[in-house]
């Protein structure tokens, strides 16, 4: 394996970017679905599923509903200015023949789910699927597939926007793929904080454990850092989810098969960097077009937009110079300060500042309960180890 660090890190190098990883890690966090509203959503379309699959129309005899795109994958981020998360899922209809029309599949769908009371209520027309609008919280988007006979992967067949063709998909397959990628664990060298004599060897305080796994989180992070940076964006450019994800997991595979790194802030960068990488630019029609295919099933390209909006491709390769500058910034950060400012511009000042007044808090709770120490070479730290000396309580106003 190659080792990707180009310069040896100090200790105090190894303990400053340990401290912020375990901040992006939090940040992570703070976007994802609650437990609460996970459960809700859960609840919800298994309830979807049972009552599409009880209707006596022919076109519905064998239904399975199941989670589609980033609820799935574990890659939802909260939406900036509105509080409701996207749920995606697939109304697959395994008992439908490839003739019928994407139209009137899509209509017996809608039909059912209008003979329920309470989804009625609920119920939004969109292009190519029906969307379940519960306010405040999250919304179920639910498009029909059929089997695609041609894909020897399971594959399945969905609308297109015009509702006049089918085109490939494989969602199954997908996250059974992303999740083999995630799954995979980075080759970490010399990733020691310092120690003296005899000491523990400790991380800087607060340590957070990454329970989803760095892929996960680097997709999180980016498709963040994505909304941020197209907040204010009226054109309607900015580079869909699926992308980022396709890209992420491919390039993270690729660099933790072939690479050692000495921490995951190296990962972070290193697996950004080489996502363009996995673009193709295949010849059709005399032409150089762009390619981001979906390994699973043949004839799905995610990138398809980009060879009919001239606007698309510019924009990817934009957001993405200015994510990496970003996060090679955030890697690079000494001091609080800066650090905070750098967050703040990737991920908004919201979040951030939620997570750094979190951390601030525990802090404090550790000096009052007097868990909080000072170790040499560490600094603060909620593990006491030799040599550490006990940060005492502050009696001032302002720590009451």
């Amino acid at each position: 394996m190659n080792q990707v660090l180009r310069q040896p890190l100090t200790d105090s190098d190894i303990r400053r970017r340990t401290h912020i990883f375990s901040i992006l890690n939090e940040i992570g966090e703070d976007l994802d679905l609650t437990e609460t509203q996970f459960d809700r959503a859960r609840q919800s379309y298994g309830a979807v599923g049972d009552w599409l699959s009880s209707s006596n129309d022919p076109l519905l005899v064998s239904v399975l509903v199941y989670l589609q795109g980033s609820s799935a994958l574990g890659t939802a981020v909260k939406p900036i200015g509105r509080r409701e998360f996207d749920v995606d899922l697939i109304c697959f209809c395994a008992g439908v023949a490839s003739g019928i029309s994407p139209a009137t599949l899509k209509e017996a769908v809608g039909n059912r789910l209008k003979e329920h009371v309470t989804y009625a209520r609920l119920l939004e027309e969109k292009k190519r699927c029906w969307r379940l609008n519960y306010a405040g919280d999250f919304h179920l988007d639910l498009s029909p597939t059929i089997v695609n006979p041609f894909c020897a992967n399971r594959g399945e067949l969905v609308p297109d926007q015009t509702l006049q063709e089918w085109h490939p998909t494989n969602p199954r397959a997908y996250k059974t793929l992303f999740d083999e990628r995630a799954a995979l664990r980075p080759t970490f060298v010399g990733k020691l904080v310092a120690k003296q004599r005899d000491e523990a060897t400790v991380e800087p305080f607060p340590v957070r454990e990454t329970v989803k796994g760095i892929l996960r989180r680097i997709v999180q992070l980016l498709k963040r850092h994505r909304d941020v940076f197209y907040e204010n964006n009226t054109e309607d450019v900015a580079p869909i989810s699926v992308i980022i994800t396709t890209l992420a997991m491919q390039a993270y595979a690729y660099c933790v098969r072939r690479h050692v790194f000495k921490d995951e802030m190296d990962v972070l960068v290193e697996t950004i960097r080489m996502m363009p990488h996995f673009i193709e630019r295949p010849i059709l029609d005399g032409h150089q077009s762009y390619a981001i295919l979906n390994e699973t099933t043949n004839g799905e390209n995610f990138a398809d937009n980009w060879n009919k909006d001239a606007r698309r491709a510019p924009a990817f390769y934009t957001w993405h110079a200015r994510a990496v500058a970003d996060f090679e910034a955030l890697r690079d950060a000494v001091g609080q300060d800066r650090l905070s400012l750098n967050m703040e511009r990737s991920f908004g000042s919201r979040v951030t500042g939620r997570v750094l007044d979190s951390r601030i808090g525990a802090v404090s709770d550790g000096r009052k309960s007097g868990l909080l120490f000072v170790a040499p070479l560490i600094g603060l730290t909620t593990s006491k180890v030799a040599a550490s000396t006990v940060v005492p309580a502050n009696t001032f106003f302002g720590d009451q």
